[in-house]
């Protein structure tokens, strides 16, 4: 009996859950912690793991969870993390570095929820995956950049999309159990996946929808971290506005679901209230809908495949409302197509293009560069590393060299802007 089956078949759990929460002080982590104190009994938090640099929040929510484990990924900070932690009375082992986190992510628990941001996730991911959690996966980019080694690492029924879009396409595919979905069994494809024409992932449009690109290159970092829908870090806000968080979105679908990049499609939505859908041959299409929350798909990657009643209100039917959709300019914002193009290729581009990315991104909201290069660097990174070639089989010291010679080469690309 496959892994979804056995989980499908049980009741509501009655005892609590054990969680994991990796990112606990960023946007998804403290979601993870309001859905844990807004369903007592349903969840205990044995492991938080954070970067360092909210040392009080990180000792607060320890404390407050009863954390047996705490990993700080930056070495340097886990000792006033553990100051902070003995003096609430918490007495949590303290991990330190990246191995630490790591170690955290295969700490004895139900599932873990890899809230991380960015290519630091991929080790954790897969520490997750290797020891048999299930894994509540916020961090795309870690299977974005590592597809084929987190493909190997997973087993059927293991890896519950938590982005809202992935959530809500796993919820469209009614006949087929959303973690046979999720499997990333190599070369094994439902037979009903046949019956999909396509899947159509919904943008909002972030705080430049209508813009020509000549009109978005005075923008600044205030005006780009402006989303109209969405609370979230500031990088994704930006990724949001570039549309390179939707082009991530798009691979992700592709390696999640073993759908063709030409049959994913995206189309600008900006109520954020449906997240994505699948249309089948036949000519139909469902939709999964709901205010802009991410609570919702967080409470069910904690507790799959079961529901957190109250995670989040519900779309008020009885409101007068209209939901609009309407084309993506990939004149003005390119990255979707660059992300297509990166996922065909496989292998380190991915790797590349994230991490390209990130550095722009971090020189944007540092002022050092203007929006519209944030993709134009990226494509000139990805160019480049393509005409290099690539390794007949990727391993991980293939994703760790390519993003360090992508995040180098970025870095000489916007200095010789600048």
């Amino acid at each position: 009996m496959r892994i979804a089956e056995q989980l499908l078949q049980n009741p509501a759990p009655s005892d609590p859950r054990e969680v994991v929460i990796l990112g606990s002080t960023g946007s998804i982590g403290t979601q993870a912690l309001d859905v844990v104190r807004g369903a007592p009994g349903r969840f205990r938090v044995v492991g938080l793991a954070a970067g360092g640099g909210r040392p009080d929040l990180l000792a607060d929510q320890a404390a407050e969870a009863g954390a047996e484990a705490v990993a700080v990924a930056d070495a340097g900070a886990a000792a006033q993390v553990e100051r902070l932690l003995r003096e609430r009375g918490c007495h949590a082992k303290v991990l330190a570095g990246a191995e630490g986190v790591a170690e955290l992510a295969a700490w004895q628990c139900d599932v873990v929820l890899n809230g991380i941001t960015g290519a630091l996730g991929l080790e954790s991911t897969l520490a997750a995956l290797r020891a048999g959690r299930l894994l509540a996966l916020a961090n795309k980019e870690s299977l974005i950049i590592g597809g084929p080694l987190v493909r190997e690492a997973a087993q059927p029924g293991q890896i519950v999309p938590v982005d809202s879009e992935h959530f809500a396409l796993a919820q469209c595919y009614p006949r087929v159990p959303a973690a046979e979905l999720t499997s990333l069994a190599q070369g094994q494809v439902d037979a009903r996946v046949d019956d999909v024409r396509r899947l159509v992932i919904t943008a909002s449009g972030g705080p430049f929808r209508g813009r020509t690109r000549d009109e978005l290159a005075g923008v600044g970092p205030e005006d780009a971290l402006r989303h109209p829908t969405w609370s979230m870090g500031p990088v994704i806000t930006v990724n949001s506005a570039t549309l390179v968080n939707k082009g991530l979105e798009v691979i992700e679908a592709h390696l999640l679901f073993d759908v063709p990049l030409e049959r994913i499609e995206v189309v600008v939505h900006p109520q954020s209230v449906i997240h994505s859908m699948v249309e089948y041959t036949d000519g139909s299409t469902l939709a999964q809908a709901s205010p802009p929350s991410m609570r919702i798909p967080i409470a069910y990657g904690m507790s799959w495949p079961h529901r957190v009643a109250g995670a989040a209100p519900g779309v008020d039917w009885t409101r007068a409302q209209n939901w609009t959709f309407e084309p993506l300019d990939h004149e003005a914002f390119p990255a979707v197509r660059l992300a297509c193009e990166v996922g065909e290729a496989g292998g380190t581009a991915p790797a590349v293009y994230n991490a390209a990315n990130e550095e722009a991104v971090d020189a944007f909201l540092g002022g050092r560069l203007a929006f519209p290069a944030i993709v134009d660097t990226v494509a000139r990174v990805v160019s480049e590393r393509q005409r290099a070639g690539e390794p007949s089989a990727l391993t991980p010291e293939d994703v760790r060299a390519a993003d360090a010679w992508a995040r180098a080469r970025a870095g000489e690309l916007i200095s010789g802007a600048a």
